[in-house]
């Protein structure tokens, strides 16, 4: 049974060096997130009577978050919304 053993661990490091590369310090995750400063989302939040928007931006070198919350009406189109203040939180940077 020892053999059973060695061999599902080589399978295991053989796959583990393949997913992380050969030092084992980079993750897949890390590979998928961007790489320019500072970083920018949004979400949109249902509420009472329309929708919430809030940015949030990240700056590793300050290491602050600044947040900024926008009240989007319910007579008001949510996509042309979205990219006015999307344009305004950008120009911001």
């Amino acid at each position: 049974m020892k053999w059973l053993k060695r061999k599902l661990v080589r399978w295991i490091n053989e796959v583990e060096r393949e997913d992380y590369g050969s030092t084992g310090l980079t993750l897949r995750s890390e590979e998928c997130k961007p790489d320019e400063d500072p970083i920018l989302t949004f979400r949109i939040y249902s509420a009472a009577n329309g929708k919430v928007l809030e940015f949030r931006r990240y700056d590793r070198k300050t290491d602050r978050n600044d947040i900024s919350t926008h009240i989007i009406g319910s007579d008001v189109e949510i996509g042309d919304y979205v990219n006015k203040c999307l344009s305004m939180e950008l120009l911001k940077q």
